[in-house]
């Protein structure tokens, strides 16, 4: 499956869908690594098969084995992180002053450019809805990368989530394409 076939899938409804992927996967604000990662990061964390599969098959060749781990790792560690951190943001009080104790060492050593892993986990972050974690990846990126680059992983994580969503819905209703 590709990103074409999944493009075809999206009813008629959600065209601008359509148009936004196209856009996105084509963007040069991000090295090409830095975009193939984060939009594989951004489908593992948006939870389609379908749309996963499409994108993994479109970007991969784009990615390092390095590269391709660590978009995965960074889907996995923010799995973890996003929710904790949700938690300790919500229930506010002593929590914030508690250590973790959670490992996540893969954030120290990810196997590729710090800023890339990071922006990484700043597309899982928005997709996740993690106050706390947009906001300490979107600092480092900002600083390395500048505000387009934060704005092109977010448009990515949108774009992606909303492909998603509306593929899931699609299929649950019989829409066609």
């Amino acid at each position: 499956m590709s990103i074409d076939d999944i493009k075809d899938r999206i009813p008629d409804y959600a065209k601008d869908l359509r148009l936004n992927l196209s856009s996105l996967a084509n963007d040069v604000t991000l090295t090409p690594q830095q975009l193939a990662g984060t939009f594989v990061a951004s489908a593992l964390a948006a939870r389609n098969d379908d749309v996963t599969k499409a994108i993994v098959e479109q970007f991969s060749a784009t990615l390092s084995p390095e590269a391709l781990t660590a978009a995965k790792s960074a889907n996995a560690i923010m799995a973890m992180n996003n929710i904790y951190y949700r938690f300790v943001h919500m229930a506010g009080g002593e929590y914030s002053q508690m250590p973790a104790q959670l490992r996540m060492s893969v954030i120290a050593r990810p196997g590729v450019e710090k800023v890339d892993f990071e922006l990484w986990c700043l597309a899982v972050s928005v997709i996740n809805g993690c106050d706390l974690c947009v906001s300490s990846h979107e600092k480092i990126v900002r600083e390395a990368l500048g505000a387009s680059a934060v704005q092109t992983a977010a448009r990515i994580a949108a774009t992606v989530h909303a492909v998603a969503v509306t593929l899931q819905g699609a299929n649950a209703l019989g829409d066609k394409g």
